[in-house]
């Protein structure tokens, strides 16, 4: 894998994967096609985790890191997250 589809894909992962399936540098996995389709555009940091899961493992530290940031994403400390507890408080 690149590391700069690794760096890229912390920061915006729907736009690297896609900007990697139309340069045809997609990493190599398991998942038909329509699975890389919906979890593009649905859920693209777990399709990146499931990328780095299958040609790194887990024990890489990519895969850690990806994960420790899709979690702090997914509960909310993106930038709506915090707009959203703001406003819980008020």
């Amino acid at each position: 894998m690149d590391t700069i589809f690794l760096v890229v894909s912390l920061f915006l992962p729907r736009t690297v994967l896609i900007v990697y399936y139309f340069l045809h540098q997609v990493p190599a996995n398991n998942m038909p096609f329509i699975g890389d389709a919906l979890l593009t555009v649905f859920l693209p940091r777990v399709l990146v985790l499931i990328y780095v899961a299958d040609n790194l493992g887990t024990a890489n530290p990519w895969f850690w890191i990806h994960l420790v940031v899709a979690v702090f994403v997914y509960l909310g400390f993106g930038k709506y997250g915090k707009r959203k507890m703001r406003r819980k408080g008020d």
